[in-house]
């Protein structure tokens, strides 16, 4: 038996273990994880060191060392995270509806668990403890596989979240991590049905179309974020300076950073190049069309390929189009249905954009960085679904779980 299948089954074993466990026990559970994470911060940041110096060696990008990189200040950020998560309401158990039929059956429509959750993401050692943690809230278990490029982080963290589990009623099984990063271990990942109830891939366009076109196993769609903000014609100019400016500058390297600007022409004929200075005093690289190359002499000429293009770094596309209709067409194109603003003082402008376009979030007059499971107040998250399936947006507590039905009787037969 592989590795994989060994942690698999010993994952599905655990998981029937945890339907039985209380909000209490799996709560207690995850305050002793964040308090060992905090006890083991200079092991975990010595491990990280080895994977930001490799990562270092092997030439990748800033945004992707940032993605992976650890010190005091992010442990101490997914310690509070965790206790964020011990606040928030268990779903496991909730009562979706309740049915009294005439013949005396008495059926409930209630929250249960997934069961074995697969995680297969990139960079990020946080999603290890994210996912981890969410599964326990929510009595699932979890395989985990993450990158080469975070191994050993990931390693410390889990190892962490174990020395938790030991002191607690929870099955130290319900958390595994798959050490072996290499292509074949992924590829048995996506197979997995007799162990795995859903799979969920976290990291760029790539893999998770990867996993969507070869894996068995349901898979919850993550998506890419090429996300855009639209500047329409009424849009105050501070306002979408600063808007823009955190979309684009506040973290690069993540899915919910704005890629593209999408600008009204009347707009961009008084504010355009302004913004475009203010910008670049950021040190952002623009990727315009003709227009904004024309009138930006910095500005490099787009091509098809930018403006479907999930930079993760300060780079962005910028496109200068004659209305909102344009704009939204533009994005349903190009778009990752991840996230979408419109900055305008139309309400008409608004409502035809929020309603037109195809995202998980869509924004009147606010920056896209907000799509995200903390922001949008459920504590950590597994990812942000851009399907539409089950869940879509940023997935919390209720999305890690399914629905089962208890029917009540006294006797009752069918004739």
């Amino acid at each position: 038996m592989s590795e994989v299948e060994k942690k698999g089954k010993l994952a599905k074993i655990a998981s029937y273990h945890m339907n039985s466990k209380t909000t209490q026990e799996k709560n207690e559970t995850l305050q002793k994880i964040a308090e060992q994470l905090l006890i083991d911060k200079e092991y975990i940041i010595e491990e990280n060191n080895k994977d930001i110096e490799a990562g270092s060696e092997k030439g990748l990008s800033e945004s992707v060392l940032d993605r992976i990189f650890l010190n005091e200040k992010r442990i101490q950020d997914m310690s509070d995270a965790i206790l964020l998560l011990v606040k928030l309401n268990d779903p496991v158990g909730e009562v979706l509806e309740d049915i009294q039929k005439e013949n005396g059956l008495h059926i409930l429509k209630k929250r249960v668990p997934l069961g074995v959750i697969g995680m297969i993401y990139e960079a990020r050692p946080n999603v290890t403890v994210d996912a981890a943690t969410l599964a326990l809230k929510t009595g699932n278990a979890v395989l985990l596989r993450g990158s080469s490029s975070a191994k050993f982080s990931n390693i410390a963290l889990v190892a962490s979240i174990h020395k938790a589990l030991e002191q607690t009623t929870l099955p130290v099984d319900a958390v595994q991590l798959i050490e072996d990063t290499n292509r074949e271990t992924a590829k048995e990942l996506f197979h997995l049905k007799e162990y795995l109830d859903v799979l969920i891939p976290r990291g760029g366009k790539a893999l998770i179309d990867t996993v969507v076109s070869e894996a068995t196993v349901p898979v919850l769609e993550t998506g890419a974020g090429n996300c855009h903000i639209y500047i329409d014609e009424s849009a105050k100019p501070e306002m979408a300076t600063n808007i823009v400016i955190n979309g684009k500058t506040h973290r690069p390297s993540v899915c919910n950073a704005t890629e593209s600007v999408l600008i009204n022409e009347k707009w961009f004929a008084q504010h355009g190049v302004a913004l475009l200075e203010a910008l670049a005093a950021h040190d952002v690289e623009i990727i315009g069309d003709g227009t904004v190359c024309n009138a930006y002499s910095d500005a490099k000429l787009a091509t098809e390929e930018d403006w479907a293009t999930e930079y993760l770094a300060l780079t962005v596309s910028v496109k200068i189009v004659s209305n909102v209709v344009e704009a939204v067409e533009h994005i349903n194109k190009y778009g990752t249905n991840h996230s979408e603003a419109i900055l305008t003082e139309d309400a008409i402008a608004a409502a035809q954009f929020l309603n037109g376009v195809d995202a998980a979030a869509v924004y009147h007059n606010a920056s896209t960085r907000f799509t995200d499971g903390f922001e949008f107040g459920y504590g950590a998250e597994i990812g942000i679904s851009t399907q539409k399936l089950h869940a879509r947006g940023p997935m919390g507590l209720q999305a890690m779980t399914s629905s089962k039905y208890f029917v009540y009787g006294n006797g009752q037969v069918r004739g």
